[in-house]
């Protein structure tokens, strides 16, 4: 079992790689459509310190984690100009694709990586430390949570973005009215998460289809794994 410190060493950088990817995969789809907002901002970096959003990446997780509430937060989202892309509607969706589509990856690629260590291991007569396990599980599990949960079709979500492509020009107007109320929709979603906890809707919502990706994962790893071995 590790202890506390341990975990909390591996949980971070997990965390940190998934956000990170996941806001500059929204720059760089932007930059090759047309819009170098983001590049011309800096914030095509891998630097974690260039993403970190004083609110939503401290203070509202760190507030919630000690009132005991369901845990939120938020990077500081990447600029994206929408008027500069080459086609502004549809490369709209493109750029907001792109961050969960990074994690899918991301995860893809730990799960590849995961299962050929797993089969040298196996293939030199040990097992692969426990360490190595629990960082395999925890950034299968995050990337896998931050792709569905962005893509909940709920401003200032990536999803939102996604819909508003899809839908008929006619109610375009409208739904861009609802994305400028986005953040305080946010708001409003954690604060009622927190003060129902007994209502489970994440649980309910996101966890059966984040168990059925992560476990997509893991027989990946499992099927690499035993290629190799």
């Amino acid at each position: 079992m590790l202890d506390t410190l341990t975990l909390a060493a591996i949980l971070i950088p997990c965390l940190i790689i998934a956000i990170v990817f996941h806001e500059v995969a929204h720059g760089w789809v932007a930059l090759m459509l047309g819009d170098p907002t983001a590049k011309e901002q800096r914030r095509l970096s891998l630097n974690p310190i260039r993403h970190v959003d004083p609110i939503g990446t401290l203070l509202v997780p760190g507030a919630l984690a000690l009132m005991g509430g369901p845990v939120f937060g938020w990077a500081k989202p990447v600029p994206v100009n929408q008027r500069r892309l080459d086609n502004p509607r549809y490369g709209m969706m493109a750029v907001a694709a792109a961050g969960p589509g990074t994690n899918i990856l991301l995860a893809l690629a730990a799960a590849i990586l995961f299962g050929i260590f797993a089969g040298f291991a196996s293939n030199w007569g040990v097992a692969p430390p426990e360490w190595s396990l629990t960082f395999f599980g925890a950034f299968v599990l995050i990337n896998a949570f931050l792709a569905l949960f962005n893509m909940l079709p709920i401003p200032p979500f990536d999803g939102s973005h996604i819909v508003g492509g899809l839908m008929p020009r006619r109610w375009v107007h409208h739904w861009q009215k609802l994305q400028a109320m986005g953040m305080l929709l946010l708001v409003v979603l954690i604060a009622a998460t927190w003060a129902f906890p007994d209502a489970r809707w994440i649980e309910n919502t996101l966890f059966p289809p984040v168990e059925w990706l992560t476990g997509i994962f893991y027989a990946v790893a499992d099927g690499v794994a035993r290629v190799i071995a």
